[in-house]
């Protein structure tokens, strides 16, 4: 699937812009995504802009969460959170909204299938990543490997649906995208703090995470493992 996708196109991180940065040229024309280099959300959306192949379209402006700048609540998004999309002369926030936004208006390789049956089971997957999220930050207050069980057993039964190919949807997809920031930064912190490994007996799941690494659309997003724990360590712990 990944020889669809657009060409590849390596790009240099702009460095985030902390409370000392000034704003960009704002609704001067240019469509913006503010984001993250650590947020999982951010990451949905920029994994997003790279597999349609939008680099030169969607412009980068990564902030530092930790000491953000003030004129991006002001003038911004007054939600103060990333993601969000200047576009237009407007400000789109949240995540699955975004994702669904971009492969709706921009250009590229569509990331949602026409089959009446791969867009309502999409639909329930995309609905239950709430439900994945919160069980799986949740859990790390209590027995990681029991907790995590249900939603990932979920996940793996989901990936035997269709048998077009390794992804949710037969072929990859918006759900794909929606999953992949989170399982990415579990499957690290739960292995290296819990010794838990979600893959385990979980075969189609391992496949699935080893395809995903395959698309250089995501693989140029991936946060830095030890960065990650870290993170995990100082917020959630």
């Amino acid at each position: 699937m990944s020889s669809m996708a657009s060409p590849i196109v390596v790009e240099d991180r702009p460095a985030p812009l902390d409370a000392t940065a000034d704003p960009p040229a704002l609704f001067d024309g240019t469509t913006r995504l503010y984001t993250s280099y650590v947020c999982p959300f951010a990451q949905r959306v920029w994994i997003t802009r790279n597999f349609k192949g939008l680099q030169e379209k969607i412009k980068l402006v990564p902030l530092d969460l930790g000491n953000r700048p003030s004129w991006y609540k002001e003038k911004v998004y007054p939600e103060n959170k990333v993601p969000a999309l200047e576009h237009n002369g407007k400000i789109i926030g949240e995540s699955l909204d975004l994702i669904k936004y971009l492969d709706n208006t921009f250009e590229g390789p569509s990331l949602y299938p026409e089959d009446h049956a791969k867009r309502e089971f999409g639909e329930e997957l995309l609905k239950y990543t709430d439900t994945f999220v919160k069980t799986m930050y949740g859990s790390l207050k209590g027995d990681p490997s029991k907790e995590t069980a249900p939603v990932l057993d979920y996940l793996e039964n989901a990936l035997y649906k269709f048998d077009d190919g390794p992804f949710f949807l037969g072929q990859l997809s918006l759900v794909d995208i929606a999953y992949i920031p989170f399982i990415e930064r579990f499957q690290t912190v739960l292995n290296e703090l819990f010794k838990c490994d979600i893959t385990a007996e979980r075969p189609k799941l391992s496949a699935w995470i080893e395809e995903m690494n395959k698309i250089d659309g995501y693989a140029q997003t991936k946060i830095d493992p030890k960065e990650n724990v870290e993170i995990f360590k100082k917020k959630f712990m």
